[in-house]
Parts: structure tokens; C-alpha cells; sequence
């Protein structure tokens, strides 16, 4: 569920860092070794039906494995940043929201691995918060930054600026606020799937934080909501290419034509448009004659 999102993120995190992705064929393969691993870690959902330790512990070191291609991609998405000439725009906000909320539920997901410690929390809040750090925290943060990106070519005008980075802080706090305590509780023993719990305490304070957490991030969503419906009609519309991103999609007008291409570009690297306005420079520079 996630690869997606990590591909959008592969994708913004270049644009707005004005430097090509780092190690391209390490982004590439890791996905691919995701991919692969993710069809053995299935039984770590079922540490606790009572299978025999050899599977366990197959199932926990494959578990653990799988942290090794999705922290070549963390490393990878952060040195792209490293010496970039970074652009902070909504997009690049939410892809790099993307990177820390799911390396938070990465780690919290390594102890959950180990079945020892499993066998403690199953069934817990703990549970939960991973869950949503990965999922939530990772695809929807990752999807949020793409429907900004990709918006203006969609649709030919920008999301308003402003409005996205409320969003963005919105969503960010108010997702912490929610599944952060949720650790906590499930530390301190409270289960899944409960309707109610004795008053006072810190169960009391952290699900509370949770509430106030979740009215916040709905507030982020009504903002989003707001953004789009405001700028349907009144949004800059903006020219083919409007964050002077790489990729082939943005040689088209925005939005593109059902055949996207009158003529099919010359393609010669993994940053077409890059090479054209590198082409096109050079032109201009070039001496009339010479």
C-alpha cells in the first residue's frame, strides 16, 4: 500500500531540492526488494495465535529485513535534500512530513517485529499508533503532497499556497496529537476496540490529547476542502510546467490533451525536460554564426 506514496515522494522530493534524486538504481531496487519482502511478513499480524517459535522467528527476521531496502529510500530522499536549493511549497511539505512520520512508525514497527515484545502489546493502542505513523502518517501525507503537485496539471490552476500550508501544519500537528499518546497507552495496558475505561489517570490525559488531536487534523481536512473549492474558479492558472519539474508529464499543457503529445519528445535521460532547458540555454548562449 505504501509504494505508491514512496514513488510520489521520489518524485516531489527531487523537484524542490533542484537536484536529481539520489542514487536512482538504489530507489529503484529497493523497491523492489520491498516488494519482494512484503509477501514474507504476513504471519508477524498473528504472533499471538500460538505458532511454533521457528516460525516466529522466520517471520520476525523477515520482518526486520524489510527495514533495510525502506531505510536505503529514508537515506536516499534525505540526501537528495542535502546542499539542495530547497523550495518549501505545499508539496514538498507533505513529502518531507511523509519522510519523518513514516520512519517514526518504521522504528516503532521494528519492535514490534520482534515477537518477545509483540506478545506483550498485541492487541494494544501501541498497535494502533504504528499502524497509523505507517499508513496514515506515510500514505496520506505522501498522497497529499502528490494531489498538490499534480493538481495545476490536472486541472491548470494551483491550490492556494497559503491555504496548503495550513494544511499541512494542521494535519502534522493534529496527526501527532492523536497516535503519539496512543504509544503511550498502549504501554500502560490499554486494549483495542474499547468503548470505555475508568476516569482519571493518565489514560484519562492521553486520550484526551487524542480527542483534541483529531479535532485538529479534521480541521486540516475542512481547510483542504475549503482550498479546493476556492480555487475551482479563482486559482492562478498556471503554464505547462509551473514547478519546473523533469519529468515528461510537464511538457504537456496543463491539463493535457487526451493524447498527451503531438509529437513524441526526444527522451535521453531520466530528466527530459531538464536536458531540453539545458539545451535551450546553451542555444540562447550560443554566438549568432558560430
Amino acid at each position: 500500500m505504501v509504494l505508491p506514496a514512496m514513488g510520489m515522494v521520489s518524485e516531489i522530493i527531487p523537484v524542490f531540492s533542484r537536484k536529481p534524486i539520489f542514487g536512482y538504481k538504489a530507489i529503484a531496487f529497493s523497491t523492489v526488494g520491498i516488494a519482494f519482502y512484503s509477501l514474507l511478513v504476513w504471519a508477524h499480524h498473528m504472533f499471538a495465535v500460538g505458532m511454533p517459535y521457528y516460525l516466529d522467528s522466520f517471520f520476525m527476521i523477515s520482518s526486520m529485513t524489510i527495514a533495510v531496502p525502506t531505510g536505503i529510500k529514508i537515506f536516499n530522499w534525505l540526501a537528495t535534500t542535502w546542499r539542495g536549493n530547497l523550495f518549501f511549497d505545499t508539496p514538498m511539505l507533505f513529502a518531507l512530513g511523509f519522510i519523518a512520520l513514516f520512519t517514526m512508525g518504521g522504528l516503532s514497527g521494528i519492535f514490534l517485529a520482534a515477537f518477545p515484545i509483540d506478545l506483550q502489546v498485541h492487541d494494544t493502542y501501541y498497535v494502533v499508533a504504528h499502524f497509523h505513523y505507517v499508513l496514515f502518517g506515510g500514505s496520506i501525507f505522501a498522497i497529499f503532497g502528490g494531489v498538490y503537485y499534480w493538481w495545476p496539471k490536472m486541472f491548470g490552476r494551483l491550490l492556494d499556497e497559503r491555504l496548503g500550508k495550513i494544511h499541512f501544519a494542521l494535519m502534522f500537528i493534529g496527526f501527532n496529537l492523536v497516535f503519539l499518546p496512543q504509544h503511550m497507552l498502549g504501554l500502560l495496558g490499554m486494549q483495542r476496540r474499547i468503548y470505555t475505561y475508568q476516569h482519571g489517570g493518565l489514560w484519562e490525559v492521553y486520550n484526551l490529547i487524542s480527542t483534541i488531536g483529531s479535532g485538529v487534523m479534521a480541521l486540516g481536512f475542512v481547510v483542504f476542502f475549503a482550498n479546493v473549492v476556492a480555487t475551482s474558479r479563482s486559482g492562478r492558472r498556471v503554464g505547462n510546467d509551473p514547478w519546473l519539474a523533469d519529468t515528461l508529464e510537464w511538457y504537456t499543457t496543463s491539463p493535457p490533451p487526451p493524447h498527451n503529445f503531438d509529437r513524441v519528445p526526444y527522451v535521453a535521460s531520466t530528466r527530459p525536460l531538464r536536458d531540453l532547458r539545458r539545451q535551450l540555454a546553451e542555444a540562447e548562449a550560443a554566438p549568432i554564426g558560430g
